[in-house]
């Protein structure tokens, strides 16, 4: 029986105050004050020309593929090693997921990887900031304007981190984040899509309006609203918001906090490290991360399998994560690989993720004395 599990949802203590305003103003549907308020939250942040909140981060991803323009024969570059959403999106409009290795240090993409992967098909390149660590956002930002490509980053996990002092999803032509309850700022469920490129800012509204200009209408540019383009419902409700914003506004306490714990976790593991037990995560110098996770890397899916139930038997919760999307039976079916994939198909089977939410401060020491009884039996 777990006692420890692997993830608690926080709670500030203002939701339901923040929600019951909401009840009480009367306006439940998205784009209230609210949603208002968590988009003006959001630019500040990250610097992005607009955000706009969604009802989840694969929304916000759907609608970053309907703006770049992805036709049935495009082809998209991403790692394999990340959630389904970030090929499903472009997968629904047609393209081609194309899947490169990531790094064995970050377990991100491996920017020197990217331009093998081109071809004339090549509409957009989606790196995943895994773990809350940014990619090399440099270098794939040269690779895309040298070959005319959108990038479009997949920051679920990387609010609240920074790449060469800029906020991670601020350099891409648009980002997609996640407030899923699963991530440091959470709605339950819910995402939104930051947009730092302006020329889709107008589209990007109708769009997200089920392809109406209800938008312009309400800030009274047109004096009606009606079907203008491609769209769907992708607005969060004012509920969801009212949620967020409670989360927003304890954001750097929260940050603050799970570095403290990811901090705990990589001083207490380092001689297990040392001991060749296992590895540690590696954070570059130049990136500031979020503390979204702490993963360790065991010897084989063997060890990994034995360590995960052995700690369940303990009472702690541990998970391993993706399943590469290139060995999926369906990315299998309509993906492609370029090279052999050999750094995601080995990290895959080794890593496990510990236990990391607030309130774990009480619980980390008897997980970590667990953990290295385990690893060193």
């Amino acid at each position: 029986m777990v006692t420890i599990p692997f993830n608690k949802p926080y709670m500030t203590g203002k939701e339901l105050w923040y929600i019951a305003q909401a009840h009480a103003q009367g306006h439940l549907a998205g784009d209230g004050e609210f949603t208002k308020r968590c988009s003006r939250w959001l630019e500040a942040r990250t610097g992005a020309r607009r955000a706009l909140l969604t009802h989840s981060c694969t929304g916000a991803l759907e609608m970053a593929a309907i703006l770049a323009g992805i036709e049935p024969g495009d082809e998209v570059i991403l790692p394999s090693y990340t959630f389904v959403s970030t090929a499903n999106a472009f997968v629904l409009r047609g393209a081609t997921p194309v899947f490169v290795d990531i790094r064995p240090d970050t377990l991100n993409i491996d920017e020197t990887k990217i331009e093998a992967a081109i071809t004339p098909r090549t509409k957009a390149i989606v790196p995943v900031h895994y773990a809350g660590v940014a990619c090399e956002m440099n270098k794939i930002m040269e690779i895309a304007h040298r070959h005319n490509l959108l990038v479009i980053e997949d920051a679920a996990q990387a609010l609240m981190s920074n790449y060469n002092g800029r906020p991670v999803g601020s350099q891409g032509h648009m980002a997609a984040l996640s407030f899923h309850e699963t991530k440091n700022i959470i709605s339950g469920e819910g995402g939104a899509l930051l947009i730092n490129d302006s020329r889709f800012i107008e589209r990007a509204e109708i769009i997200r309006e089920k392809g109406t200009n209800r938008s312009k209408f309400l800030r009274g540019q047109v004096d009606k609203y009606t079907w203008t383009d491609l769209g769907s419902s992708y607005l969060p409700s004012e509920l969801i918001s009212a949620f967020l914003l409670a989360q927003t506004e304890e954001a750097d306490g929260i940050t603050q906090r799970r570095l403290a714990l990811w901090d705990t976790y990589h001083r207490f593991l380092e001689q297990a490290e040392r001991d060749g037990l296992l590895r540690r995560p590696v954070v570059p110098r130049d990136c500031a991360h979020n503390a979204h996770m702490y993963y360790v890397l065991l010897r084989d899916l063997e060890h990994r399998t034995d360590f995960i139930a052995e700690m369940r038997e303990r009472g702690i919760g541990c998970v391993f994560h993706y399943v590469p999307l290139h060995s999926a039976p369906y990315g299998e079916r309509i993906g492609r690989s370029v090279g052999d994939m050999s750094v995601t198909n080995e990290f895959s089977q080794r890593l496990v993720r510990l236990p990391m939410w607030l309130g774990l401060e009480e619980y980390q020491a008897n997980v970590i004395q667990q953990l290295l009884e385990v690893v060193r039996r």
